[in-house]
């Protein structure tokens, strides 16, 4: 259609678009700092829409225009949008405006064949942070999906937001797509749960403690000692920790334990040595429960797993507890551990 055709239909209230005319001979190339000097042949690029029939600018068009007007002079985004790049630079060259640096990263992939995806059920930031992952493991790890350090830090793995912004080269982006393994975020985040004080780690432990142990002469903080070197969330530390509440129902299957040497017979008697000893103590602090057991045991000429085992279950009514039974005992108290472990003998007869 020539010019005159087109502006003749116009002029008659036919309802119409603005294209970005392309031309069809010759040759585009833009530069991307991650994947070099591309080249496409301008007769691949189609006459895109600039301003739709409502007068409306289009995305394409209004992003060029906003990013100028905003003194842009990097543009980040998804490697997808690489072959928009020819088109947004032609209409650069036609305003007469500089184009600016582009990044195109590869995408975040949940396995070798599907991107993340807020639609498919991937973890957004938010999300992560509600499953119990710090927000310092989120950055380091995030960072160094699709992109390494060079140089000296090269073989860091754990590093400050202050560390990132140091470290941080556009050159280290990589051209492929990126894996997102939870499981190498459960190692971040169990090193930096790892690395915080006792007195951080125990406040961002209460909430998590608080849930299940209403109990106010449990004492948090040192429920929360036994915990951090133990978890690699802070939302695994509800299941952990439940039995300070509440005794569970467990099966005296549990006292047999072939490493400890411990039976049903073998547990009953050691708890019917424990519980008058511990009865008797009258100082109930991690020492005095740690001597007292194992002078116990080297009285009865035991191992001390031997003895420890059935107290442990007895007072937890776990197989797996954060802590083994001297802190368990010294956390629910002298008058709870001898109640729990007369039910555990009971059991036992």
């Amino acid at each position: 259609m020539s010019a005159e055709e087109s502006q003749a239909r116009a002029d008659a209230g036919e309802p119409y678009v603005i294209r970005q005319r392309i031309p069809h001979e010759g040759t585009t190339t833009f530069h991307d700092v991650s994947f070099g000097d591309i080249t496409v042949e301008n007769k691949t690029l189609d006459d895109q829409v600039l301003l739709k029939r409502d007068g409306l600018p289009t995305y394409n068009f209004a992003n060029v225009v906003d990013d100028h007007l905003m003194g842009i002079t990097h543009v980040v985004r998804g490697s997808e949008y690489l072959s928009s790049a020819p088109k947004y630079n032609l209409l650069y060259e036609a305003f007469g405006w500089e184009i600016p640096t582009y990044v195109h990263c590869s995408p975040v992939m949940r396995d070798q064949h599907n991107k993340m995806s807020k639609r498919h059920g991937d973890p957004s930031y938010e999300d992560l942070k509600a499953q119990g992952y710090l927000t310092d493991a989120i950055l380091n790890y995030v960072a160094l999906l699709g992109w390494a350090p060079k140089g000296e830090k090269a073989e860091q793995e754990f590093f400050t937001l202050a560390q990132l912004a140091e470290a941080f080269d556009i050159a280290g982006i990589s051209k492929s797509p990126a894996i997102f393994d939870i499981e190498k975020l459960n190692y971040f985040n169990a090193n930096y749960l790892r690395a915080m004080t006792p007195e951080a780690f125990a406040k961002a432990a209460e909430p998590y403690i608080r849930s299940v142990v209403k109990n106010p002469a449990i004492d948090a903080a040192a429920v929360a000692a036994l915990l951090q070197a133990r978890c690699e969330k802070l939302t695994e530390i509800p299941e952990k920790v439940d039995f300070f509440e509440a005794l569970p129902e467990y099966e005296t299957d549990f006292f047999t334990n072939k490493k400890s040497k411990t039976n049903p017979e073998v547990s009953q008697s050691m708890l019917e040595a424990a519980i008058p000893m511990l009865e008797g103590l009258s100082d109930w602090t991690v020492d005095a429960i740690h001597d007292g057991l194992i002078d116990l045991a080297a009285k009865l000429e035991v191992k001390n797993a031997t003895l420890m085992w059935p107290v442990r279950i007895a007072a937890a009514g776990r197989l797996v507890t954060p802590g083994g039974a001297v802190e368990i005992c010294h956390i629910l108290g002298q008058e709870e551990t001898l109640r729990r472990l007369r039910l555990g003998l009971d059991k036992l007869k």
